[in-house]
């Protein structure tokens, strides 16, 4: 965990806006993020800090770091790992074919950035609701009308608005901003998270290395795994916002 000066902080793109909000940085196909948003959903209600501390997710597009397509065989050998580690967030193996696993999340990351014209809240909801989507029960988060689908089951969220949101790309130049936030290592990895005096910690609490092989031919293996770590945050972020 780290800090930046007053300086830093007015000028700095990567913190939220306002004390009693923690930025987010993940992808939605990322599992080390969908451990990550359970574990701060989770810790914010065991706390009794909903309606006071809220998540701004912002996009971290690991298509557009790697330049390729976050692969299937990497993404499964995670599934077993991240499962057992945090089996309720909802894990699901890829039951479909091939060709129909996502191949981007930018239109979903879009759509988690589009709601939060209509509410944080919103934006909160749609954006678990396809982690789930994809984690849990195999959907193609691609696709419009699968992102359209998860927002109805949410019941927080405008849909007239938030397809026209999809529809004319209001949402993607903001996309595209957060990317450039995070680049140059300025954002560590899929799930970075900073509070809004510069606090930060990447893949909080989870320190892991791969065997066998990197991403998409090895596995993960969890060297220390310290969930602690969300009640820490969650209660920095509190005192921020007292």
């Amino acid at each position: 965990m780290s800090t930046t000066t007053a300086t830093d902080r007015a000028t700095d793109p990567r913190l939220p806006a306002a004390p009693d909000t923690i930025s987010v940085y993940t992808d939605l196909n990322c599992s080390f993020a969908h451990v990550a948003v359970h574990r701060l959903h989770e810790t914010r209600r065991e706390l009794g800090l909903e309606g006071r501390i809220w998540f701004d997710f912002r996009a971290f597009p690991l298509e557009l770091f790697n330049r390729e397509v976050n692969a299937r065989p990497g993404v499964d050998s995670e599934i077993a790992v991240l499962g057992a580690v945090e089996p309720g967030a909802g894990w699901r193996l890829w039951q479909g074919p091939d060709w129909s696993y996502p191949v981007t999340t930018l239109p979903a990351l879009e759509a988690v950035h589009a709601a939060k014209s209509q509410s944080l809240d919103a934006s909160e909801r749609l954006d678990r609701a396809l982690r789930r989507a994809f984690w849990a029960e195999g959907r193609c988060i691609s696709m419009r009308h699968v992102i359209l689908e998860v927002a109805a089951g949410t019941g927080a969220v405008d849909l007239d608005a938030l397809a026209a949101a999809l529809d004319t790309g209001s949402a993607r130049s903001a996309v595209m901003a957060q990317y450039e936030s995070a680049r140059g290592g300025r954002v560590n990895c899929s799930p970075h998270i900073f509070l809004h005096d510069g606090t930060d910690m990447a893949n909080p609490g989870i320190e892991a290395h791969w065997l066998n092989g990197d991403f998409g031919q090895g596995y993960p293996v969890i060297d220390r795994d310290r969930p602690e770590v969300y009640e820490e945050l969650l209660t920095h972020a509190a005192r921020l916002a007292a």
